[in-house]
């Protein structure tokens, strides 16, 4: 049996709203910044492992503000950059989920450099790599998710 070929239905599809230059981008504007509070990290700089754990944990990846993600690299950097202690075993007791973070913090510092913070990234950088390999590099390079 044939199809009923002069069906309409079809030309109820607005096929104007896929064109790229009417494209709006879906930006929720709410009134809490996120990201990690600079204040708690600087209460808690006698453990510097608990620091960069809390940096970390509240990475503002979600967020569309550029200057929130800039103050939490800021932050991790000088956390990094403060860091007295074995590095090894702080970045050992971190999960995977946190030492891929880490590393996007380490890339990203690396955009930004600041005096001396190229040399202790790198440090920190073997470090990381010694524990997340080379699919912690290639999970960071192709998350869409920045820091």
């Amino acid at each position: 049996m044939a199809k009923n070929t002069g069906s309409s239905k079809f030309r109820k599809v607005d096929v104007d709203q896929y064109d790229e230059d009417r494209f709006v981008d879906d930006i929720t504007e709410s009134g809490e910044e996120g990201g990690p509070n600079e204040t708690e990290v600087n209460n808690i700089t006698d453990k510097y492992q608990d620091a960069l754990l809390h940096v970390l944990q509240n990475a503002p990846i979600e967020s569309k503000n550029q200057a929130v993600k800039d103050r939490a690299t800021n932050l991790l950097v000088r956390v990094l950059t403060a860091f007295k202690g074995d590095i090894d075993q702080c970045v050992k007791s971190l999960d995977g989920k946190s030492v891929d973070m880490l590393m996007k913090y380490i890339y990203r510092g690396f955009e930004i450099p600041t005096e001396n913070s190229s040399a202790i990234l790198l440090t920190w950088h073997q470090k990381v790599f010694a524990v997340g390999g080379l699919g912690s590099i290639m999970r960071v390079m192709t998350d869409r998710k920045r820091v």
